[in-house]
Protein backbone atom coordinates (compact mmCIF):
# COMPACT_ATOMS: atom_id res chain seq x y z
CA UNK A 1 0.00 0.00 0.00
CA UNK A 2 1.60 3.20 -0.97
CA UNK A 3 1.91 6.11 1.35
CA UNK A 4 0.69 8.04 -1.65
CA UNK A 5 -2.95 9.04 -2.11
CA UNK A 6 -5.14 11.48 -3.73
CA UNK A 7 -4.11 14.60 -1.67
CA UNK A 8 -0.90 14.31 -2.47
CA UNK A 9 0.47 13.65 1.26
CA UNK A 10 1.12 10.82 3.58
CA UNK A 11 -1.32 12.40 5.95
CA UNK A 12 -3.93 14.80 7.59
CA UNK A 13 -3.24 17.91 9.52
CA UNK A 14 -5.14 18.81 12.43
CA UNK A 15 -5.87 22.19 13.84
CA UNK A 16 -8.14 23.22 16.63
CA UNK A 17 -8.22 26.58 18.21
CA UNK A 18 -10.55 27.80 21.37
CA UNK A 19 -12.52 24.89 20.03
CA UNK A 20 -15.85 23.73 21.92
CA UNK A 21 -18.52 21.60 21.71
CA UNK A 22 -22.00 21.29 23.42
CA UNK A 23 -24.42 19.03 22.31
CA UNK A 24 -27.98 20.08 21.84
CA UNK A 25 -30.31 20.12 24.83
CA UNK A 26 -27.40 20.31 26.65
CA UNK A 27 -26.65 23.05 29.02
CA UNK A 28 -23.15 22.18 29.17
CA UNK A 29 -20.34 21.70 26.91
CA UNK A 30 -18.92 18.88 26.73
CA UNK A 31 -15.32 20.22 25.49
CA UNK A 32 -14.38 23.72 25.36
CA UNK A 33 -11.19 25.81 25.36
CA UNK A 34 -9.19 22.55 23.23
CA UNK A 35 -6.13 23.75 21.32
CA UNK A 36 -4.65 21.46 19.52
CA UNK A 37 -2.27 20.59 16.61
CA UNK A 38 -1.69 17.09 15.00
CA UNK A 39 0.95 16.93 12.33
CA UNK A 40 0.57 14.89 9.50
CA UNK A 41 1.80 10.95 10.19
CA UNK A 42 1.64 11.58 14.26
CA UNK A 43 -0.01 8.90 15.97
CA UNK A 44 -2.13 10.34 18.73
CA UNK A 45 -4.00 8.11 21.69
CA UNK A 46 -6.64 10.49 23.16
CA UNK A 47 -7.77 9.83 26.77
CA UNK A 48 -10.29 11.02 29.59
CA UNK A 49 -12.35 10.40 31.78
CA UNK A 50 -15.70 8.49 31.10
CA UNK A 51 -17.81 11.01 29.28
CA UNK A 52 -14.98 13.57 28.77
CA UNK A 53 -16.00 13.90 25.36
CA UNK A 54 -13.22 12.01 23.75
CA UNK A 55 -15.56 10.01 20.99
CA UNK A 56 -17.37 13.73 20.51
CA UNK A 57 -13.97 15.03 19.23
CA UNK A 58 -13.49 11.58 17.17
CA UNK A 59 -16.92 12.31 15.47
CA UNK A 60 -16.21 16.19 14.83
CA UNK A 61 -12.98 15.42 13.46
CA UNK A 62 -14.61 13.12 11.24
CA UNK A 63 -16.88 16.12 9.90
CA UNK A 64 -20.08 14.88 11.50
CA UNK A 65 -20.81 16.80 14.06
CA UNK A 66 -22.78 20.47 12.72
CA UNK A 67 -25.55 21.48 11.32
CA UNK A 68 -25.40 18.35 8.36
CA UNK A 69 -23.74 16.42 10.40
CA UNK A 70 -25.07 13.15 12.48
CA UNK A 71 -24.62 14.77 16.03
CA UNK A 72 -26.62 18.14 16.70
CA UNK A 73 -25.19 20.79 19.08
CA UNK A 74 -23.51 24.23 19.35
CA UNK A 75 -19.84 24.40 17.98
CA UNK A 76 -17.46 27.40 19.04
CA UNK A 77 -13.83 27.97 17.80
CA UNK A 78 -12.06 26.58 14.93
CA UNK A 79 -11.46 23.15 13.44
CA UNK A 80 -10.25 22.18 10.57
CA UNK A 81 -8.60 19.26 8.83
CA UNK A 82 -6.04 20.02 6.20
CA UNK A 83 -7.04 23.72 6.35
CA UNK A 84 -10.30 23.24 5.75
CA UNK A 85 -13.56 22.37 7.69
CA UNK A 86 -13.90 18.47 8.62
CA UNK A 87 -16.72 18.13 6.86
CA UNK A 88 -15.53 18.69 3.15
CA UNK A 89 -12.59 16.34 4.04
CA UNK A 90 -14.81 13.35 5.21
CA UNK A 91 -13.48 11.19 1.41
CA UNK A 92 -9.69 11.58 3.66
CA UNK A 93 -11.09 10.39 6.93
CA UNK A 94 -12.02 6.72 8.10
CA UNK A 95 -13.97 6.60 11.48
CA UNK A 96 -14.44 2.90 13.50
CA UNK A 97 -17.32 4.26 15.85
CA UNK A 98 -17.63 2.90 19.39
CA UNK A 99 -20.80 0.75 18.27
CA UNK A 100 -20.56 -1.28 15.50
CA UNK A 101 -24.11 -1.64 14.49
CA UNK A 102 -24.04 2.11 13.56
CA UNK A 103 -21.45 1.76 10.80
CA UNK A 104 -22.67 -1.30 8.95
CA UNK A 105 -24.98 -0.44 6.07
CA UNK A 106 -25.24 -3.49 3.98
CA UNK A 107 -26.59 -7.33 3.81
CA UNK A 108 -23.34 -8.94 2.93
CA UNK A 109 -20.18 -8.99 4.18
CA UNK A 110 -18.00 -8.11 1.24
CA UNK A 111 -20.63 -5.42 0.19
CA UNK A 112 -20.47 -3.67 3.32
CA UNK A 113 -16.41 -2.95 2.62
CA UNK A 114 -16.66 -2.15 -0.89
CA UNK A 115 -19.28 0.88 0.23
CA UNK A 116 -16.64 3.01 1.56
CA UNK A 117 -14.49 2.86 -1.96
CA UNK A 118 -17.20 2.73 -4.53
CA UNK A 119 -18.76 6.32 -2.98
CA UNK A 120 -15.33 7.19 -3.14
CA UNK A 121 -14.84 6.64 -6.79
CA UNK A 122 -12.38 3.78 -6.86
CA UNK A 123 -12.56 1.84 -10.10
CA UNK A 124 -14.84 -1.49 -9.90
CA UNK A 125 -11.84 -3.59 -11.24
CA UNK A 126 -9.88 -2.16 -7.67
CA UNK A 127 -12.56 -2.39 -5.60
CA UNK A 128 -13.01 -5.78 -4.93
CA UNK A 129 -8.90 -6.45 -4.71
CA UNK A 130 -9.46 -3.86 -1.55
CA UNK A 131 -12.18 -5.77 -0.20
CA UNK A 132 -10.01 -9.24 -0.05
CA UNK A 133 -6.94 -7.57 1.01
CA UNK A 134 -8.87 -5.61 3.99
CA UNK A 135 -11.14 -8.83 4.89
CA UNK A 136 -8.00 -10.61 5.26
CA UNK A 137 -5.93 -8.07 7.27
CA UNK A 138 -8.67 -8.00 9.80
CA UNK A 139 -8.71 -12.14 10.22
CA UNK A 140 -12.45 -11.76 8.98
CA UNK A 141 -13.09 -15.68 9.29
CA UNK A 142 -16.10 -15.65 6.58
CA UNK A 143 -16.36 -14.60 2.82
CA UNK A 144 -17.58 -11.60 1.07
CA UNK A 145 -21.51 -13.36 0.77
CA UNK A 146 -21.38 -14.03 4.36
CA UNK A 147 -24.42 -11.58 5.90
CA UNK A 148 -23.54 -8.68 8.13
CA UNK A 149 -26.78 -9.69 10.39
CA UNK A 150 -25.62 -12.79 11.08
CA UNK A 151 -21.97 -11.51 13.07
CA UNK A 152 -21.49 -11.29 16.79
CA UNK A 153 -20.72 -7.94 18.22
CA UNK A 154 -16.68 -8.51 18.02
CA UNK A 155 -16.86 -9.33 14.42
CA UNK A 156 -19.16 -7.02 13.86
CA UNK A 157 -15.89 -4.69 14.55
CA UNK A 158 -13.67 -6.57 13.01
CA UNK A 159 -16.14 -5.92 9.26
CA UNK A 160 -16.43 -2.33 10.27
CA UNK A 161 -12.58 -1.82 10.55
CA UNK A 162 -11.66 -3.51 7.13
CA UNK A 163 -14.12 -1.36 5.59
CA UNK A 164 -12.13 1.69 6.77
CA UNK A 165 -8.83 -0.01 5.44
CA UNK A 166 -10.68 -0.28 2.04
CA UNK A 167 -10.77 3.46 1.68
CA UNK A 168 -7.23 3.98 2.90
CA UNK A 169 -7.72 7.20 4.82
CA UNK A 170 -5.22 9.70 5.34
CA UNK A 171 -6.40 9.88 8.85
CA UNK A 172 -7.59 6.97 11.24
CA UNK A 173 -9.79 7.74 13.94
CA UNK A 174 -10.69 4.65 16.13
CA UNK A 175 -13.05 4.41 19.28
CA UNK A 176 -11.97 1.63 21.12
CA UNK A 177 -11.54 -0.32 18.41
CA UNK A 178 -10.52 -4.07 20.34
CA UNK A 179 -12.94 -3.27 23.07
CA UNK A 180 -15.62 -5.45 21.44
CA UNK A 181 -13.13 -8.49 20.56
CA UNK A 182 -11.37 -11.34 22.06
CA UNK A 183 -7.52 -11.23 23.02
CA UNK A 184 -6.24 -12.50 19.90
CA UNK A 185 -8.41 -10.59 17.44
CA UNK A 186 -7.78 -7.95 19.66
CA UNK A 187 -4.15 -8.51 19.17
CA UNK A 188 -4.42 -9.02 15.18
CA UNK A 189 -6.32 -5.72 15.04
CA UNK A 190 -3.42 -3.98 16.89
CA UNK A 191 -0.98 -5.64 14.46
CA UNK A 192 -2.99 -4.48 11.58
CA UNK A 193 -2.96 -1.30 12.79
CA UNK A 194 0.79 -1.01 12.82
CA UNK A 195 1.35 -2.16 9.39
CA UNK A 196 -1.46 -0.01 8.44
CA UNK A 197 -0.08 3.15 9.77
CA UNK A 198 3.54 2.08 8.78
CA UNK A 199 2.42 1.51 5.29
CA UNK A 200 0.90 4.42 4.50
CA UNK A 201 2.05 7.25 7.36
CA UNK A 202 -1.65 8.18 8.02
CA UNK A 203 -2.44 9.94 11.20
CA UNK A 204 -3.71 8.49 13.73
CA UNK A 205 -5.98 9.64 16.91
CA UNK A 206 -7.13 6.25 19.21
CA UNK A 207 -9.07 6.19 22.10
CA UNK A 208 -8.45 3.38 23.83
CA UNK A 209 -9.36 2.24 27.67
CA UNK A 210 -6.53 -0.47 28.00
CA UNK A 211 -3.70 1.93 27.20
CA UNK A 212 -1.17 -0.79 28.27
CA UNK A 213 -2.21 -2.92 25.26
CA UNK A 214 -1.87 -0.06 22.59
CA UNK A 215 0.61 2.63 23.97
CA UNK A 216 3.41 0.87 21.63
CA UNK A 217 1.11 1.95 18.62
CA UNK A 218 1.17 5.95 19.36
CA UNK A 219 4.08 8.65 19.63
CA UNK A 220 1.70 10.72 21.62
CA UNK A 221 -0.84 11.01 24.31
CA UNK A 222 -3.39 13.84 24.88
CA UNK A 223 -5.59 13.92 27.85
CA UNK A 224 -8.88 16.10 27.25
CA UNK A 225 -11.26 16.52 30.72
CA UNK A 226 -14.79 16.80 31.18
CA UNK A 227 -16.06 20.59 29.91
CA UNK A 228 -12.93 21.49 29.49
CA UNK A 229 -9.66 21.26 27.40
CA UNK A 230 -6.25 19.55 26.87
CA UNK A 231 -4.71 18.75 29.99
CA UNK A 232 -1.68 17.11 29.01
CA UNK A 233 0.07 16.82 26.12
CA UNK A 234 3.32 14.95 25.01
CA UNK A 235 5.40 11.62 24.46
CA UNK A 236 3.66 8.79 26.42
CA UNK A 237 6.37 8.37 29.09
CA UNK A 238 6.60 11.49 30.02
CA UNK A 239 3.00 12.16 30.45
CA UNK A 240 2.70 9.06 32.40
CA UNK A 241 5.70 9.82 34.48
CA UNK A 242 4.49 13.42 35.03
CA UNK A 243 0.61 13.12 35.06
CA UNK A 244 0.45 9.43 36.06
CA UNK A 245 -1.36 9.25 39.38
CA UNK A 246 -3.33 12.48 38.92
CA UNK A 247 -4.97 11.10 35.79
CA UNK A 248 -5.35 7.17 37.47
CA UNK A 249 -7.63 9.49 40.35
CA UNK A 250 -9.34 11.08 37.57
CA UNK A 251 -10.48 7.28 36.00
CA UNK A 252 -7.95 7.51 33.39
CA UNK A 253 -6.43 4.11 32.38
CA UNK A 254 -3.01 4.58 33.06
CA UNK A 255 0.17 1.29 33.08
CA UNK A 256 1.11 -0.22 35.73
CA UNK A 257 -1.93 1.56 38.09
CA UNK A 258 -4.78 -0.70 37.54
CA UNK A 259 -7.78 0.02 39.77
CA UNK A 260 -7.86 -2.42 42.81
CA UNK A 261 -11.37 -3.32 43.74
CA UNK A 262 -13.08 -3.90 47.57
CA UNK A 263 -14.10 -7.29 47.15
CA UNK A 264 -15.24 -10.05 49.43
CA UNK A 265 -14.51 -13.80 49.53
CA UNK A 266 -17.80 -15.61 47.80
CA UNK A 267 -20.30 -16.97 49.57
CA UNK A 268 -20.88 -19.94 47.31
CA UNK A 269 -25.20 -21.65 47.50
CA UNK A 270 -27.09 -23.00 46.22
CA UNK A 271 -28.13 -24.04 42.24
CA UNK A 272 -30.10 -21.59 40.88
CA UNK A 273 -30.08 -22.13 37.33
CA UNK A 274 -28.88 -25.38 35.25
CA UNK A 275 -28.32 -25.80 31.62
CA UNK A 276 -29.21 -29.39 31.07
CA UNK A 277 -27.81 -31.10 27.55
CA UNK A 278 -28.54 -27.90 25.78
CA UNK A 279 -27.89 -27.27 22.20
CA UNK A 280 -28.42 -23.60 21.25
CA UNK A 281 -28.76 -21.98 18.12
CA UNK A 282 -28.37 -17.80 16.83
CA UNK A 283 -31.43 -16.08 16.93
CA UNK A 284 -33.25 -15.47 13.78
CA UNK A 285 -34.92 -12.80 12.74
CA UNK A 286 -34.75 -9.50 10.00
CA UNK A 287 -31.15 -8.27 9.05
CA UNK A 288 -30.03 -5.34 7.33
CA UNK A 289 -31.95 -6.12 3.81
CA UNK A 290 -32.33 -9.57 4.36
CA UNK A 291 -33.54 -12.49 6.67
CA UNK A 292 -31.17 -13.71 9.42
CA UNK A 293 -31.15 -17.30 9.20
CA UNK A 294 -30.39 -18.88 12.62
CA UNK A 295 -27.22 -21.74 12.77
CA UNK A 296 -25.86 -23.76 14.93
CA UNK A 297 -23.49 -22.16 17.84
CA UNK A 298 -23.31 -24.72 20.81
CA UNK A 299 -24.52 -28.76 21.62
CA UNK A 300 -24.72 -30.83 24.49
CA UNK A 301 -24.48 -27.75 27.07
CA UNK A 302 -24.50 -28.74 30.73
CA UNK A 303 -24.08 -25.53 33.06
CA UNK A 304 -24.79 -25.43 36.25
CA UNK A 305 -25.33 -21.48 38.21
CA UNK A 306 -25.23 -21.46 41.98
CA UNK A 307 -26.36 -18.65 44.02
CA UNK A 308 -23.30 -16.47 45.89
CA UNK A 309 -20.91 -17.46 42.55
CA UNK A 310 -19.23 -15.02 39.86
CA UNK A 311 -19.36 -16.99 36.44
CA UNK A 312 -17.46 -15.61 33.58
CA UNK A 313 -18.03 -16.80 30.01
CA UNK A 314 -14.64 -16.66 28.20
CA UNK A 315 -14.03 -17.50 24.26
CA UNK A 316 -13.58 -15.77 20.61
CA UNK A 317 -16.23 -13.65 19.19
CA UNK A 318 -18.40 -15.79 17.67
CA UNK A 319 -18.24 -18.67 19.94
CA UNK A 320 -21.70 -18.33 21.37
CA UNK A 321 -21.12 -16.57 24.55
CA UNK A 322 -24.35 -14.10 24.16
CA UNK A 323 -26.65 -16.92 22.64
CA UNK A 324 -25.53 -18.75 25.67
CA UNK A 325 -26.54 -16.24 27.86
CA UNK A 326 -29.67 -15.67 26.51
CA UNK A 327 -30.58 -19.08 27.22
CA UNK A 328 -29.66 -19.12 30.74
CA UNK A 329 -31.56 -15.44 31.02
CA UNK A 330 -34.55 -17.39 30.33
CA UNK A 331 -34.98 -15.27 27.00
CA UNK A 332 -34.18 -17.98 24.56
CA UNK A 333 -35.28 -21.39 23.85
CA UNK A 334 -32.47 -24.36 23.35
CA UNK A 335 -33.50 -26.00 19.87
CA UNK A 336 -32.62 -29.63 22.53
CA UNK A 337 -32.42 -29.75 26.30
CA UNK A 338 -33.72 -27.30 28.96
CA UNK A 339 -32.97 -24.31 31.08
CA UNK A 340 -34.62 -25.04 34.55
CA UNK A 341 -34.68 -23.09 37.66
CA UNK A 342 -33.21 -24.93 40.95
CA UNK A 343 -33.23 -23.89 44.59
CA UNK A 344 -35.08 -20.79 45.43
CA UNK A 345 -35.63 -20.20 41.91
CA UNK A 346 -38.11 -23.12 41.24
CA UNK A 347 -40.00 -22.42 44.60
CA UNK A 348 -41.04 -19.60 42.29
CA UNK A 349 -41.34 -21.58 38.71
CA UNK A 350 -40.37 -25.07 38.48
CA UNK A 351 -41.26 -24.48 34.98
CA UNK A 352 -38.26 -24.08 32.40
CA UNK A 353 -36.77 -20.09 32.28
CA UNK A 354 -38.27 -19.90 28.84
CA UNK A 355 -41.66 -20.64 29.78
CA UNK A 356 -41.59 -17.97 32.71
CA UNK A 357 -44.38 -15.35 32.18
CA UNK A 358 -41.83 -11.66 31.43
CA UNK A 359 -43.22 -10.43 34.90
CA UNK A 360 -41.78 -13.24 36.84
CA UNK A 361 -38.95 -13.61 34.84
CA UNK A 362 -37.57 -10.01 34.95
CA UNK A 363 -37.98 -9.88 38.47
CA UNK A 364 -35.97 -13.07 39.23
CA UNK A 365 -33.03 -12.71 36.87
CA UNK A 366 -31.57 -9.43 35.68
CA UNK A 367 -30.68 -8.50 32.23
CA UNK A 368 -27.94 -6.79 30.57
CA UNK A 369 -27.60 -7.03 27.09
CA UNK A 370 -24.65 -6.29 24.93
CA UNK A 371 -26.12 -3.61 22.61
CA UNK A 372 -27.31 -1.16 25.88
CA UNK A 373 -29.71 0.55 23.69
CA UNK A 374 -31.92 -2.67 23.49
CA UNK A 375 -33.25 -2.33 27.13
CA UNK A 376 -34.21 1.31 27.45
CA UNK A 377 -37.76 2.13 27.92
CA UNK A 378 -38.12 5.72 29.03
CA UNK A 379 -37.17 8.68 27.86
CA UNK A 380 -34.80 10.01 31.25
CA UNK A 381 -32.24 8.26 32.86
CA UNK A 382 -33.78 8.89 36.05
CA UNK A 383 -37.10 7.49 34.47
CA UNK A 384 -35.26 4.47 33.61
CA UNK A 385 -33.78 3.89 37.04
CA UNK A 386 -37.26 4.42 38.62
CA UNK A 387 -39.35 2.32 36.13
CA UNK A 388 -38.48 -1.39 37.20
CA UNK A 389 -38.90 -0.82 40.63
CA UNK A 390 -42.11 1.32 40.60
CA UNK A 391 -43.58 -1.55 38.45
CA UNK A 392 -42.45 -4.18 41.53
CA UNK A 393 -44.49 -1.85 43.59
CA UNK A 394 -41.30 -0.47 45.82
CA UNK A 395 -42.67 2.73 47.43
CA UNK A 396 -41.52 6.22 45.84
CA UNK A 397 -39.60 7.24 48.70
CA UNK A 398 -37.05 3.67 48.76
CA UNK A 399 -37.33 4.02 44.99
CA UNK A 400 -36.35 7.51 44.89
CA UNK A 401 -33.42 6.90 47.59
CA UNK A 402 -31.76 4.15 45.72
CA UNK A 403 -32.00 5.45 42.35
CA UNK A 404 -30.08 8.68 43.62
CA UNK A 405 -27.13 6.16 45.09
CA UNK A 406 -27.58 4.78 42.07
CA UNK A 407 -26.48 8.46 39.92
CA UNK A 408 -23.87 9.19 42.24
CA UNK A 409 -22.32 5.66 42.46
CA UNK A 410 -22.27 5.05 38.97
CA UNK A 411 -21.42 8.81 38.05
CA UNK A 412 -24.67 9.49 35.93
CA UNK A 413 -26.42 12.47 38.57
CA UNK A 414 -25.45 14.99 36.01
CA UNK A 415 -27.35 13.49 33.13
CA UNK A 416 -30.34 12.29 35.31
CA UNK A 417 -32.78 14.88 33.06
CA UNK A 418 -30.96 13.71 29.39
CA UNK A 419 -32.81 10.87 26.85
CA UNK A 420 -30.45 7.61 27.50
CA UNK A 421 -30.02 7.40 24.05
CA UNK A 422 -27.67 10.96 23.72
CA UNK A 423 -25.18 9.02 26.54
CA UNK A 424 -22.11 7.87 25.13
CA UNK A 425 -21.11 4.70 24.98
CA UNK A 426 -19.47 3.94 28.40
CA UNK A 427 -22.54 5.91 29.70
CA UNK A 428 -25.01 4.10 28.43
CA UNK A 429 -23.50 0.49 29.84
CA UNK A 430 -23.28 2.16 33.33
CA UNK A 431 -26.81 2.76 32.78
CA UNK A 432 -27.91 -0.18 31.48
CA UNK A 433 -26.24 -2.23 34.39
CA UNK A 434 -28.06 0.65 36.84
CA UNK A 435 -31.52 -1.00 35.41
CA UNK A 436 -30.58 -4.27 36.24
CA UNK A 437 -29.65 -3.07 39.74
CA UNK A 438 -32.32 -0.37 40.10
CA UNK A 439 -34.46 -2.59 42.16
CA UNK A 440 -32.52 -2.11 45.27
CA UNK A 441 -30.12 -4.30 46.92
CA UNK A 442 -33.10 -6.28 49.07
CA UNK A 443 -35.10 -6.59 45.67
CA UNK A 444 -32.24 -7.26 43.39
CA UNK A 445 -33.01 -10.50 41.00
CA UNK A 446 -32.08 -13.46 41.96
CA UNK A 447 -29.62 -13.78 38.88
CA UNK A 448 -27.77 -11.23 36.88
CA UNK A 449 -26.78 -12.26 33.24
CA UNK A 450 -24.31 -9.67 32.01
CA UNK A 451 -22.75 -9.12 28.45
CA UNK A 452 -19.78 -7.30 28.63
CA UNK A 453 -20.77 -5.19 31.77
CA UNK A 454 -17.42 -3.27 31.84
CA UNK A 455 -17.55 -1.84 28.03
CA UNK A 456 -16.16 1.42 27.90
CA UNK A 457 -15.43 2.53 31.51
CA UNK A 458 -12.81 4.43 33.29
CA UNK A 459 -11.49 3.22 36.24
CA UNK A 460 -13.59 5.00 38.85
CA UNK A 461 -16.69 3.40 37.01
CA UNK A 462 -15.10 0.15 36.16
CA UNK A 463 -14.34 0.56 40.45
CA UNK A 464 -18.11 1.09 41.09
CA UNK A 465 -19.67 -1.85 38.89
CA UNK A 466 -17.52 -3.90 39.94
CA UNK A 467 -17.97 -3.47 43.59
CA UNK A 468 -22.03 -3.39 42.87
CA UNK A 469 -21.86 -6.90 41.38
CA UNK A 470 -19.08 -8.15 44.24
CA UNK A 471 -22.23 -7.02 46.86
CA UNK A 472 -24.62 -8.54 44.92
CA UNK A 473 -22.76 -11.99 45.25
CA UNK A 474 -22.28 -11.29 48.53
CA UNK A 475 -25.37 -11.09 49.59
CA UNK A 476 -26.19 -14.51 47.57
CA UNK A 477 -27.05 -13.49 44.05
CA UNK A 478 -25.41 -15.53 41.03
CA UNK A 479 -23.92 -13.20 38.43
CA UNK A 480 -22.92 -14.75 34.84
CA UNK A 481 -21.50 -12.30 32.22
CA UNK A 482 -19.61 -13.10 29.13
CA UNK A 483 -16.75 -11.23 29.08
CA UNK A 484 -12.95 -10.41 28.01
CA UNK A 485 -11.64 -8.24 30.37
CA UNK A 486 -9.19 -10.21 32.42
CA UNK A 487 -8.98 -7.49 35.05
CA UNK A 488 -12.65 -8.62 35.59
CA UNK A 489 -11.99 -12.36 34.97
CA UNK A 490 -8.99 -11.56 38.08
CA UNK A 491 -11.12 -10.02 40.73
CA UNK A 492 -14.74 -11.07 40.93
CA UNK A 493 -15.17 -14.84 38.68
CA UNK A 494 -15.27 -17.45 40.69
CA UNK A 495 -15.96 -20.20 37.87
CA UNK A 496 -14.68 -19.50 34.30
CA UNK A 497 -16.58 -21.05 31.42
CA UNK A 498 -14.49 -21.33 28.09
CA UNK A 499 -17.04 -21.05 25.11
CA UNK A 500 -14.80 -22.51 21.86
CA UNK A 501 -15.53 -25.27 19.18
CA UNK A 502 -19.53 -25.66 19.96
CA UNK A 503 -18.92 -26.64 23.65
CA UNK A 504 -18.63 -25.02 26.75
CA UNK A 505 -15.75 -26.23 29.05
CA UNK A 506 -14.59 -25.13 32.53
CA UNK A 507 -11.12 -23.34 33.08
CA UNK A 508 -9.71 -24.40 36.08
CA UNK A 509 -8.88 -21.47 38.45
CA UNK A 510 -6.51 -19.98 41.57
CA UNK A 511 -9.02 -18.23 42.95
CA UNK A 512 -10.52 -14.67 42.72
CA UNK A 513 -7.98 -12.03 43.93
CA UNK A 514 -9.84 -10.15 46.83
CA UNK A 515 -9.29 -6.38 47.61
CA UNK A 516 -10.95 -5.75 51.09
Amino acid sequence: MSAANRDGGPGARVELSGWGWKHAGRAEYTLRDVDLVIEPGERVLLLGASGAGKSTLLHALAGLAGPDGAINGEQEGRLLVDGEPAARRRGAIGLVAQDPESQLVMARAGDDVAFGPENLGVPRAEIWARVDEALARVGFPYGRAHSTAALSGGEKQRLVIAGVLAMRPRMLLLDEPTANLDPAGARLVRDVLARLLDDTEATLVLVEHRVADVVDLVDRVVVVEPGGGVVADGEPRAVFAEHGRSLAAGGVWVPGLDPVPRTWAAPGGPALVEAVDCSLHTPGGPGLGRFRRSRPVLHDVNVTVDAGTATALTGANGAGKSTLLTALAGLGRPRAGRVLPRGPLADADPRPLAKWPARRLARHVGTVFQHAEDQFVTATVYDELRFAPLRAGTGESETAAWVDELLDRLRLTRLADKHPYTLSGGEKRRLSVATALSSGPAHAPDALVLDEPTFGQDTRTWLELVELLDGLRSQGRAIVMATHDTLLLRHLTDVELRVADGSVTPVARTGTDVGR
